[in-house]
């Protein structure tokens, strides 16, 4: 048998339920940038929840970008700029340095952005979340103007603003979730 006959008769390899999931993740971290609409997002998770095959599976997302860096791409852009959380949650809090777009996905999760101690280097932040029945909390700092868009996000805050103080901009679309702003914690 020659190389190429061995080729054309090796079965295709089966997906693992863990190849699955990254498929997931990366259908809707592309749901959160842009690339796909609601529609397009709902068919291929369907898709992806049938293929059987890696061939399948890649062919759901022949035409998104990988996730992963070209080579020679190190060190461009600022790192930490997507979180994402699969059946799982997510947490920022703390001191920590958010860039000037940050994005968090959650599926089927939970989402923590405290921004209380967060240093906001650039007059304007943006910050674009998917909550896919999930619940994404995000603390906001004293001081700070905040601006909420999309849908599925709700604001309760009632710091006053400092003159010139940093915005932030939160656009959100919450699936059979939640997205709530806050400028501080509620214990219930």
């Amino acid at each position: 048998m020659s190389v190429e006959q061995h080729d054309q008769a090796a079965p295709a390899l089966r997906a693992s339920d863990s190849d699955r999931d990254e498929m997931l993740v990366r259908l809707h971290t592309a749901f959160a940038e842009g690339r796909l609409s609601e529609t397009e997002l709902d068919e291929r998770i369907d898709l992806v929840l049938a293929a059987r095959t890696h061939g399948e599976l890649d062919a759901v997302a022949a035409d998104l970008p990988s996730g992963r860096a070209a080579p020679g791409s190190a060190g461009h852009g600022p790192a930490g700029r997507f979180q994402v959380a699969y059946k799982g949650s997510v947490k920022r809090a703390g001191r920590w340095r958010p860039p000037e777009r940050f994005t968090t996905v959650v599926y089927k999760g939970t989402g923590l952005l405290d921004l209380r101690d967060a240093e906001l280097d650039g007059q304007v932040t943006t910050l674009w979340v998917l909550a896919y029945k999930s619940t994404v909390q995000i603390i906001m700092p004293p001081g700070v103007r905040v601006e909420t868009g999309g849908v599925g996000v709700s604001a309760e805050v009632y710091g006053d603003r400092a003159p010139g103080a940093p915005v932030l901009h939160i656009r959100g679309y919450a699936y059979k979730g939640a997205i709530e702003v806050k400028d501080r914690i509620r214990r219930t």
